[in-house]
């Protein structure tokens, strides 16, 4: 009897191992790709099957795309500061044709998949202050997964482009000068750094469909930076019903105390939801804040955790 439970057990294990896929990658030569790109064209397409790519430490820079058909990826790297995924594309840079790419063809890493996770790496837009829009992550996929990366670039830095897209950022560091992060995904960031870089900006520039509930919702988060005092907003709304919501945050001097901007449209500021809770820090003047924004009450606040607003999603449980 026990024998034969001992070998269902290790058929039990064995299958489990088979369902994972790992590749290694090493600009050096030392894995199984030396390239990040040909790891994920390795990446078998409409698979159940989870595939975690381990990426060396190493400058690897790619214009990388993540398909629609690689579901389940896990993008690991060996060290955050030195394991770095980076591109110099910009919006005014001209394709083949003449044309300019735009904001949309400037990132440096395009995440269609869903399911999609990444751990330890630095993700980069290389361009530099003065190229203006220059993305570095341009995540889609539902249910993307970002635990103690980082993200480096200026304007438009972080893309949380699809509208049904759920997304986590958990212990990350994003930084950035005017609407860094935008997009009309939903996603949670917890635990994160917010840094405000150079002049004056604009955090957020969400574009939140009517139809959703949440936009982004930023918990125990430390808004900072070397941006002079007063120089940046918490938001505007790209499109109208953007919807942002700061709780237990630590606001630096940088913050604007009115807080929020309505992008020059005045209809904005009846369609947008943008509303604190118990925020503290410098940047934190409730009394000096747009009238058309929002401080959460105690039961206004309780809606807000992350199994309502990711719609019952939560990788991490640890966060709530």
């Amino acid at each position: 009897m026990r024998l034969g439970l001992l070998m269902l057990f290790c058929a039990c294990l064995s299958a489990t191992y088979a369902q994972t896929k790992r590749l290694v990658v090493a600009a050096d030569g030392s894995g199984n790709y030396k390239t990040v790109q040909q790891a994920i064209n390795a990446v078998p397409d409409s698979s159940n099957q989870t595939t975690i790519i381990y990426i060396k430490k190493g400058i690897y820079k790619e214009k990388l795309v993540l398909p629609a058909t690689k579901l389940h990826v896990q993008v690991l790297g060996e060290d955050k500061d030195k394991t770095i995924i980076t591109y110099d594309d910009y919006h005014a840079r001209k394709d083949s044709t003449g044309k300019e790419i735009g904001t949309s063809g400037s990132a440096s890493f395009y995440i269609y998949g869903s399911d999609f996770s990444a751990e330890n790496l630095t993700f980069e837009n290389s361009a530099g202050l003065n190229a203006g829009q220059a993305v570095a992550v341009w995540v889609a996929g539902d249910q993307a997964f970002f635990k103690n990366c980082r993200f480096l670039g200026f304007q438009d830095t972080m893309y949380t482009f699809g509208p049904d897209s759920r997304q986590l950022y958990l212990d990350c560091y994003i930084e950035g000068t005017v609407d860094f992060i935008f997009g009309a995904a939903t996603a949670w960031f917890q635990n994160c750094t917010i840094y405000c870089k150079k002049g004056g900006g604009f955090v957020t520039a969400a574009s939140t469909p009517n139809s959703a509930k949440y936009g982004y919702v930023f918990k125990d988060c430390k808004i900072t930076g070397d941006a002079p005092n007063e120089s940046f907003y918490l938001g505007r709304p790209w499109r109208p019903y953007a919807k942002v919501v700061y709780i237990n945050c630590d606001l630096g001097a940088h913050i604007i105390p009115a807080g929020w901007d309505f992008w020059r449209n005045e209809a904005n500021k009846t369609t947008a939801w943008y509303a604190e809770y118990k925020n503290t820090g410098a940047g934190f003047k409730p009394n000096e804040r747009v009238s058309w924004s929002h401080q959460l009450n105690d039961e206004e606040a309780r809606q807000y955790t992350i199994t309502n607003v990711l719609n019952g999603w939560n990788p991490n449980p640890k966060s709530k």
